[in-house]
Parts: structure tokens; sequence; C-alpha cells
């Protein structure tokens, strides 16, 4: 190699090298304390609040030990009015439920209509899913329900987990707020012994 070569190499990597050297480390950011945290989702349910007529679209996959089930969710909801319709692409199976407090109605699975005081039971009963509706309307924008929940966040501020009634939700990815909406979960799951609710929101809506 010819000294002009060498010269020139060792001219780069010292370039290199500084270039190394000299960029800046980004410091991580401080962890939020709980009162912050705590204060945060305040905001959001106070911003949640004035939107109670909502939809929601994603995928939802369910399984109780070795069995389950999976497919794209459409959820709807009016102040405390639900329906609830799941499309299985693979079995080409569907049914939606609807109902409220006290009540609800579960239709397009063989022998149905179904009807119940009690729209988790009906959903139990008829398709093997346990699925806590009413308290699921709030885990998946990142709420606890009414009858309250253990709530735990992350350094980020962020709620990264609900506990109640021997369920444990954890929320995995949240999307950014955008159209009016604060922050609101992307991706969660609810477990409780043996069952799990898989649940990824492709979109978040305000019902006119």
């Amino acid at each position: 190699m010819s000294r002009r070569f060498r010269l020139a190499g060792a001219a780069l990597a010292t370039v290199l090298l500084a270039a190394c050297t000299s960029a800046p480390v980004r410091p991580p950011a401080p962890a939020v304390d709980a009162a912050e945290a705590q204060a945060r989702q305040q905001e959001r349910q106070q911003r949640l609040e004035v939107i109670p007529a909502w939809s929601m679209q994603g995928r939802i996959a369910v399984s109780v030990g070795d069995k389950g089930g999976s497919g794209r969710l459409d959820w709807q909801q009016q102040g405390p009015a639900y329906r609830v319709s799941l499309g299985a692409p693979v079995t080409r199976q569907s049914w939606r439920l609807s109902g409220e407090p006290g009540g609800a109605t579960l239709e397009g699975l063989e022998g149905g209509p179904y009807s119940g005081p009690d729209a988790e039971a009906l959903l139990w009963q008829a398709t093997g899913w346990p699925i806590p509706v009413e308290a699921m309307a709030w885990w998946v924008r990142g709420l606890p329900a009414p009858a309250g929940a253990g709530q735990e966040f992350g350094d980020d501020g962020r709620l990264r987990r609900l506990v109640a009634d021997g369920w444990t939700v954890d929320y995995q990815e949240w999307q950014p707020a955008a159209d009016g909406w604060p922050e609101m979960p992307r991706r969660l799951q609810a477990s409780r012994d043996g069952a799990r609710v898989r649940l990824v929101v492709d979109r978040w809506e305000a019902a006119p």
C-alpha cells in the first residue's frame, strides 16, 4: 500500500472516530412520579367523559386453556348501551351482542337469538368466551370501570395495568393523541385464571 493511501486511511479513521466520540448522548427521560401519573390519568378520563358515544374497530383473540378463537371486532357505544359485532373470516361466522345494564341479546349463532340479564354470562354460555362486556367498555379505553380497579403506571406516566374482579389488564401499546382524542390504548391483554383476551385497536371514532 502506498504512503498516500495509508495517510488517507488514517485521516478518514480520525474523522470517523471524532464523529463517534462527539455524538451527543441523550439521557433517559426522567420517570414520572405517581402523583403526576394519576393527574394525567384523571385528565384523560375527563376528556373521555365528554365522548359518551364512540366506536372502536380492531382485532380480538380469545383463549381459554387450549381452546379459543379470533376475529374482527366492531364496538359501538352510546352511553350505557352497546352493540358489539364480531366476524371470523376463517370460519365465516359472526355474531352481534347488543344491550345495556340489566339485559343483553346475542344474535347470529345457531339456535339464537339468546337473551339474558347478564351479558358476560350470556356470551359465555353461547360461545365459551369469558368477556366481561360492561367492564371491557371502560378497560378498552384505558379507564377503570365504575366498580373500581387497582391501577399501576409505567415510568412514562401511562397506565400500565388495571386489576379488577380477578382480571388483570395489561396495556402494551398506546396510540398518540389525535383528532380530539387523548392517548388511547392500541394493544392490550386481559387475563383471569386460564382465560385470556387480546385486543389490537385499529381505529377510534367519536359517534355523532
